[in-house]
This record gives structure tokens, C-alpha cells and sequence, in this order.
């Protein structure tokens, strides 16, 4: 079974509140109506019956026929009121209480009500005036009293059935306050919840870095503030960004300069081991800055998204690694064309390999696709992390290898670099260890 929900957007919880407002205003109106319609009917007809009854009770008591023959209490010698129609206790009880106070003996007390219709056969031995009105009413009420020894005194009364024309004037009217108010609220939250849409879907589609048309303010007040905050907001984002873009440019160019003299002077170096060594160095130490720069300047790449083949991409890049002699092999996939920046991807999926070939001496690389999803699963026979150093892994400049051999050395950008870059496209990567020893680093992106 379905649960009921409260409605998502807010012109429709607005309206909600509204309609379930007005239908409680509506409610108290109407049980303030009934209150007074039954304080007119009592008041017109149940006391003037009362009243009725207990004059012709003390008539009967004191053998004044001709005068209640006369009226419209009748004596009669049983009760005439069918025991199918429905009562009316509180009739009842005010009669009783009237016979009561005038010190009337009185039996049994019966009332009956009973629908009248323009072809009741009744009418016609009424007067016109009086059948018109009972026909207005649509109603009858009928009151039997018993005077022990005498009879029952009779009486017939109009009933006014106000409760149907009660509720169908109240649906009336909620119906009209419900068009007159409802809209306007639906219209009011509408001229609110568009611009705020269009400014979450600005910032869902925000990227740092890249030009954007700023909202365009409009709706209450308030809203407009909102927007006019999030366009400087942005314009700030973009200038700290250029900021430090420059700043990156800057020092990438001013790290690179003594590097490249340091690479003209080792060659002044007479011990080659030596010189092999500060070679290997200066080359580390530029592909560290090279880590640096990447990692920092992803936010805004300058390569442009392409349809790009996924399994190409993935089959040049292991033919790389086999040209080098590294022991990686790839599993043949169909072509399947992705949208993405080639360059980048690239470099995240040669990160995952070569730390496969560092710490597994190989890898085997596979491109799985799903219904909504591809995945490109790098896999070793290394050690394997600890399962609860998976998480620590992906920080920058975390390392689980603590030694400084070049071998297996870096500064633990590697993965780091490799998951911003896939984040960037709209996708994860996850970190599993083999059955039988091993891991596996699983890029998964959305098709």
C-alpha cells in the first residue's frame, strides 16, 4: 500500500496548508450554524408546541373538551404515531419538563418525524397556506402525550430539515472561498517557487571556473535577494579561482626553471652513478609537480568533453605499458562511445595500472558494461590494503609503502588525482581486495 506523502514543492504544501485551513474554518462555521438553527427551532417551534400541549393537558384536567376540539391539540383515544419514525428526545424532554412545572399528570410522552412531499395525500385536507409552509419545511413533526384516564393529546407541527440546505450551502461556500482564495495562494507560491528553481538548478549545474549567465532576478523581494547573493557568490568563486590559477602558473614556472638548470649542470658531473641518480631526481621531482599542478587545476580542466571510444582509450593505454615491457594485459570489448575528457581519463586509469604493476607486478584490465553504468576494473596480485586503510588511501600524500625506494616510491597522489578526475566526470571509484590475494580498483561511470 502506498503512503500518503505531503506534496514536494511549496506552492502545493502552501495550498495544503490553506485548503485544510479553510476546511476547519468551515467546520467551526457549521457547527455554529447548526447551533443557532437549532436555538430558532427550538424557539419557534418546540416551545410554541410545548406550550400547546400543556394548555390542552390543563384543559383536559378540568373537562374542557369543546375548547381542545377546537385547536390544533386533538384528543384522541391511542397513540397515532407510527413507532417507525424516527423520535426526537429532546422534544420529549421539554414537554415533560412543561407538564412538570404546570403540575399536569401525564403517561407516556411519543414523538415521531416524519418527511412531507408536495403529493403527501394529508395535504389536501390542510389549509393552503399552512400545507405550503409544511411542504417548505419538509418535515413533520408529530407529538402524542398520554393523560392517564383520558387519552392522547395530539399535536402536528412543522419541521424545518435545515441540516440538507445546511451542508449544501456550506459546500457552496467552501467551494467558492476555496476558488477565491486557493488561487491566489497557488499563483502567489508559483511567483516564488520559479525563481527559486531556476536558482537550484543554477547551482546543481554550477561548475567553478566556468562562465555562466548569472540568474536572473526576479519574484518577491526576498527571493531576489537570494539570487542576487548567489551571482556574486559565483562571480567570487571564479575570481579566486583565476586567482589561483595564475598563482599555480606562477610557481609551476618559477619550480620549473632552477629544475631544468639543475638538469644543465648534473651533466658537469663526472661519477655517471651519481649523475644517473640526480637525473632520476630532478625527473621525480618533476613529475611530482606535474601531480601537484593536476590535482589543484582539476576543478577546471582546459581540455573540452568529447565522444571518446572507451575501449580504444583503454586498449592504447595498456599498449603503452606493454610497450614498456610491463606485464598488463586487456580483456577485447565492443566499442562503446562515452562522453567524457580523454586526456584526464587517461591519466586516472595509467595511475591505477602502474600502481597495479608497482605493488602486483601486473595487471589485468577489463571494461564491463551495464545497464546504466560501465565499469573499468584494474586488477593486481599484490598484497592487497587493509581493509580498514581503503578509505586512507585515497587522501593526498598518503602512502602505505613507507619506504623511499623509487621503486615503489611517489607521494601518494596517485590515487587521489586518479578519483578527482573520475568525480569530475560524474563518477566513483572503489577499492576491493581479491579472493586468493590481490585488488581491485573499479571506475564506475554513469552512461
Amino acid at each position: 500500500m502506498r503512503r500518503w506523502r505531503l506534496p514536494g514543492s511549496l506552492p502545493g504544501q502552501i495550498a495544503l496548508l490553506v485548503a485544510i485551513a479553510l476546511f476547519l474554518a468551515q467546520a467551526i462555521n457549521f457547527t455554529l450554524l447548526y447551533r443557532e438553527r437549532q436555538q430558532v427551532r427550538f424557539t419557534e417551534i418546540i416551545l410554541p408546541s410545548v406550550t400547546r400541549i400543556v394548555d390542552a393537558a390543563e384543559r383536559v384536567s378540568s373537562d374542557r373538551f369543546d375548547r381542545v376540539g377546537r385547536s390544533r391539540v386533538q384528543l384522541r383515544p391511542l397513540n397515532p404515531i407510527d413507532p417507525g419514525l424516527p423520535r426526537r428526545g429532546d422534544v420529549e424532554t421539554a414537554i415533560a419538563r412543561g407538564l412538570a412545572d404546570a403540575d399536569v399528570p401525564a403517561g407516556r410522552i411519543v414523538t415521531g418525524l416524519r418527511d412531507i412531499t408536495p403529493d403527501d395525500p394529508r395535504l389536501r385536507h390542510m389549509n393552503p397556506t399552512r400545507a405550503k409552509r409544511i411542504v417548505r419545511m419538509g418535515g413533520e413533526l408529530q407529538i402524542a402525550v398520554e393523560i392517564p384516564g383520558r387519552g392522547w393529546l395530539t399535536l402536528r407541527a412543522p419541521w424545518p430539515r435545515t441540516e440538507r440546505g445546511l451542508i449544501f450551502q456550506l459546500l457552496i461556500q467552501t467551494l467558492i472561498l476555496y476558488a477565491v482564495v486557493l488561487l491566489p495562494v497557488l499563483w502567489a507560491g508559483h511567483r516564488i517557487a520559479r525563481p527559486l528553481n531556476s536558482l537550484a538548478h543554477a547551482a546543481r549545474h554550477f561548475r567553478p571556473g566556468e562562465p555562466a549567465d548569472p540568474v536572473e532576478e526576479h519574484g518577491p523581494s526576498d527571493v531576489r535577494a537570494v539570487i542576487a547573493a548567489f551571482n556574486a557568490l559565483s562571480l567570487r568563486v571564479n575570481a579566486m579561482i583565476d586567482e589561483k590559477d595564475q598563482m599555480l602558473g606562477a610557481i609551476g614556472h618559477d619550480l620549473r626553471t632552477p629544475l631544468a638548470a639543475l638538469r644543465v649542470r648534473i651533466e658537469s658531473v663526472e661519477d655517471e652513478e651519481d649523475r644517473a641518480k640526480m637525473a632520476d631526481t630532478i625527473d621525480e621531482m618533476n613529475r611530482t609537480l606535474d601531480d601537484i599542478l593536476s590535482l589543484a587545476r582539476l576543478g577546471r580542466p582546459s581540455e573540452p568533453a568529447t565522444d571518446v571510444d572507451l575501449a580504444a582509450l583503454l586498449d592504447a593505454v595498456v599498449d603503452d605499458f606493454q610497450d614498456l615491457g610491463a606485464d598488463v594485459t586487456f580483456e577485447e570489448a565492443a566499442r562503446l562511445t562515452m562522453r567524457m575528457r580523454p586526456s584526464l581519463m587517461r591519466r586516472a586509469i595509467r595511475n591505477l595500472i602502474e600502481n597495479a604493476i608497482k605493488y602486483g607486478d601486473g595487471a589485468q584490465v577489463r571494461l564491463l558494461p551495464e545497464a546504466r553504468s560501465v565499469r573499468i576494473e584494474v586488477s593486481d596480485r599484490g598484497p592487497g590494503i587493509p581493509d580498514d586503510r581503503i578509505a586512507q588511501v585515497f587522501d593526498p600524500f598518503t602512502r602505505l609503502e613507507s619506504s623511499r625506494n623509487r621503486g615503489t616510491g611517489g607521494i601518494g597522489l596517485g590515487l587521489a588525482l586518479a578519483r578527482a578526475i573520475v568525480r569530475e566526470a560524474g563518477g566513483e571509484i572503489t577499492l576491493a581486495n581479491r579472493d586468493g590475494g590481490g585488488l581491485t580498483a573499479t571506475i564506475i561511470l554513469p552512461r
